[in-house]
């Protein structure tokens, strides 16, 4: 299923307290792994590109879907607060964001929560393992998708018309700030505890994704840093 990862560089967990576990600049992609839908074969195009005088995560995608998930891991009841800077040069003409066919967002952050066999349900660890045998690892067993949405009359959290296992989170709304760049803060575990009414598993990496598959058009966006600390 397309949003089943659907589901942004980590550095190396830092062990001081106060220290942040993720601070990314987009010097390079080492730290990251592409993320590819196998029905949808075209891809969208990540690269490191100059800003001024820093480097900077560009993302275009024309019809296309796919992402960039951290390698590294980290505990978000530890590190709970996530802050980054976007951009984006425009919003989508097809704005029907809760249905299928407006499933797509110029730039999303997403924070990919780890299943963990030891909590889940009997039927949850058949599921999960037949998945593991088919995709070679367990999928995220929940995640949160903060958006820069086309659409303004979103609510706040609201589920993803693919999967009841992702929550959407509008940040920014239609065409205000476009081409402008915006510094986000959000705090993960309680937007989880809002989105799924529970405590969220401790373990979660980041994704970043700019998709336009299913409207079938096109934009390009930007990501300067991203913290989590």
């Amino acid at each position: 299923m397309k949003r089943f990862a659907c589901v942004a560089i980590l550095l190396p967990l830092f062990l001081q307290a106060g220290e942040p576990v993720l601070h990314e600049e987009f010097r390079s992609l080492d730290a990251w792994e592409r993320l590819t839908f196998p029905k949808i074969p075209d891809h969208t195009e990540y690269a490191i590109e100059a800003d001024d005088d820093r480097a900077v995560l560009r993302a275009e995608s024309r019809a296309s879907a796919s992402g960039l998930v951290s390698k590294d891991s980290f505990d978000v009841y530890a590190h709970p607060r996530m802050n980054w800077r976007w951009k984006v040069d425009n919003i989508y003409f097809n704005r029907n964001v809760r249905e299928k066919d407006g499933d797509d967002y110029p730039i999303r952050i997403y924070v990919l929560f780890e299943y963990d066999p030891d909590k889940a349900s009997f039927g949850q660890r058949v599921q999960y393992r037949a998945a593991r045998l088919l995709y070679g690892e367990y999928p995220p067993h929940r995640t949160l998708n903060y958006v820069w949405s086309s659409a303004e009359d979103t609510p706040d959290i609201y589920p993803n018309p693919f999967t009841d296992r992702a929550r959407m989170i509008p940040l920014r709304r239609g065409p205000a700030h476009v081409g402008e760049w915006v510094e986000e803060s959000v705090h993960i575990v309680e937007d989880y505890r809002r989105a799924f009414g529970e405590d969220p598993p401790r373990i979660a990496r980041i994704a970043i994704m700019n998709d336009s598959d299913n409207t079938g058009e096109a934009a390009v966006s930007w990501v300067d840093w991203i913290r989590a600390e």
